[in-house]
């Protein structure tokens, strides 16, 4: 399959989605507005020709890059804007460890954790779209590696690689009063067990981290 991501922004409908956290048994719903969303992660070729940069420890232009942070990941989505010539979405502050989040701006920027299940789930209620083998690239299947993405099956509106392969980096905090800036990821990675590729599995970690499991994919609100 010849996909470049940079083409295939994906539209998501608005809806509304019950997210849960198991630490602290907490369940809230969230209203989810319309969007586009990039149908996969983004690329190494993508984030080469918009940063420059190769960070990732695997090497292939359709892998999805990872070795990035989510000080990388805002970065990116505001350079893929200025690029574009739209407005950029995020001010970012990196020395007092803040990032102030442009509701108005048309450019590119990162889901937040309630637009990507929302967008991961598309309209099914169980723990995963389709069956794990189909849709995911997990410890199972990997042969403990990462892989090009569109590989395996898209979910109802065409949304690829939402589980497995790489991990999603999004906008939310995880968990202030007890993490303080650690930000949300989602998803499951090749390297992860199959519990952990589920619609409403929530991680954490610090902005700054950087690994070979985690990567991201961009938005746009539906008025950009």
């Amino acid at each position: 399959m010849g996909v470049d991501s940079r083409n295939m922004m994906v539209a998501v409908p608005a809806g509304r989605v019950r997210l849960s956290d198991r630490r602290t048994q907490r369940s809230w719903t969230a209203e989810v507005a319309p969007l586009r969303m990039s149908a996969y992660p983004v690329t190494q070729a993508w984030y080469a020709e918009v940063t420059g940069e190769h960070p990732s420890t695997a090497r292939g232009d359709r892998l999805p890059v990872e070795g990035v942070s989510w000080w990388d990941a805002v970065g990116f989505c505001n350079a893929l804007s200025r690029r574009a010539g739209l407005t950029p979405a995020y001010e970012l502050r990196p020395g007092s460890g803040t990032a102030d989040w442009d509701t108005t701006a048309d450019g590119y920027r990162l889901p937040t954790e309630a637009e990507w299940e929302h967008a991961c789930r598309a309209g099914t209620t169980g723990p995963r779209y389709g069956s794990l083998d189909d849709i995911a690239w997990y410890r199972g299947n990997s042969g403990d590696r990462i892989h090009p993405v569109g590989r395996k099956q898209p979910n109802a509106w065409g949304l690829l690689d939402m589980l497995g392969n790489t991990w999603d980096w999004c906008w939310d905090f995880y968990d202030p009063e007890v993490y303080g800036t650690y930000r949300v990821l989602r998803g499951g990675g090749w390297s992860d067990e199959h519990w952990s590729c589920r619609a409403s599995v929530r991680r954490r970690s610090h902005p700054t981290f950087r690994i070979d499991d985690v990567g991201f994919r961009v938005v746009r609100s539906a008025h950009g």
